[in-house]
């Protein structure tokens, strides 16, 4: 934030150029000191914005951009799961705010979508963050439409925790940065498991559609087969580099084990020239992870040739004991994410 005063401002005129740069410094120091405008202070995450969401997309982001549109009114049906209900009423949102119809929710609808909330506040806005904060960072909030006590000191945290002005209300920079903010699977259900080398938990963060499209997919391998997905590195919690890693940064890429004869893949690895690889299961979970992120999937390397002969996964030296499952947006900085 900036603060600009006019020349014409009475005496202003009076002072040399160095010392009108001094007072404007001054002036924005003040602004931001007493709680002005929606900037924060610091942000240690300046690749923060919000993500773009379209049909397919799954995850917290998704329940959050339903939840906002019933806050405008929209009957929208709160499912997780970005389907033609939900294009449809991004759509009519979009045409009836003026902006382009396409259906996709990146950062023009999001600002549209999101209101400034504070203590005292209720309506399906306050459930949207009350989602993402529990989601994301997982404390103990119930998501009830209610901004009380405690969903200001969880606001509070959060903003402590990402270099935001504390302030407890959820301005537009606040709003940004929880939708932006990566988050970890959920391990509890037999259907996941995690085995992560190298960083361990610290690198399991990944993009709110990243993490939940690969929650469905276990979800629907494991009923079919009963054997859980074991999940390796993702990314670090905000993103960037790992080492031993050269992709990874974006919290789209997801490494999974194969699956084993003896379905013991969360506890021991194998690798497609071993007699403990199980191919038919194998083909069976990439086929669950196309289907569970439709128009998501960018890539998976696997060098099984049977699986690189159908065109179920893709070459990459280095991935005989490990899928690399790589997700993509409707639109990303990085051409490779992008779907």
């Amino acid at each position: 934030m900036r603060v600009r005063v006019r020349g014409s401002a009475p005496g202003w005129s009076r002072f040399v150029p160095s010392q009108r740069a001094a007072l404007a410094a001054l002036l924005t120091a003040a602004v931001l000191l007493t709680g002005m405008g929606d900037a924060p202070l610091a942000s240690a995450h300046p690749r923060a914005e919000f993500p773009y969401q379209d049909l397919g997309s799954r995850g917290s982001d998704v329940l959050g951009i339903q939840h906002l549109l019933r806050d405008h009114g929209y009957a929208t049906v709160i499912s997780g799961v970005f389907d033609t209900d939900t294009r449809a009423h991004v759509q009519a949102f979009q045409r009836a705010t003026g902006l382009a119809d396409d259906g996709v929710v990146g950062p023009e609808t999001w600002r549209g979508l999101v209101r400034v909330l504070e203590s005292g506040d209720r309506g399906r806005a306050v459930r949207a963050a009350q989602r993402l904060l529990r989601d994301k960072l997982k404390p103990a909030l119930a998501v009830t439409g209610r901004f009380d006590s405690t969903t200001r000191q969880a606001v509070r945290s959060f903003q402590k925790q990402l270099a935001l002005r504390v302030t407890g209300r959820i301005d537009r920079a606040t709003w940004r940065n929880l939708v932006w903010h990566f988050e970890s699977p959920d391990f509890a259900p037999a259907s996941l498991c995690d085995y992560s080398p190298g960083y361990g938990t610290e690198a399991n963060w990944g993009t709110a559609a990243a993490v939940a499209q690969t929650e469905e997919a276990a979800r629907q391998f494991f009923g079919a087969a009963g054997s859980g997905v074991a999940v390796g590195n993702i990314g670090l919690r905000f993103g960037g580099d790992i080492e031993g890693h050269i992709t990874h940064e974006w919290g789209l890429d997801v490494d999974l084990r194969p699956i084993r004869e003896d379905q013991a893949q969360c506890s021991v690895g194998t690798d497609w020239r071993l007699t403990s690889y199980d191919q038919a299961a194998t083909r069976e979970l990439v086929e669950a992870i196309r289907a569970a992120a439709p128009g998501h999937v960018k890539l998976i390397w696997f060098n099984d040739p049977v699986l690189l002969e159908v065109g179920l996964t893709e070459y990459r030296e280095g991935h005989d004991n490990h899928l690399h499952v790589r997700y993509s947006e409707a639109w990303h900085p990085h051409s490779e994410y992008r779907c």
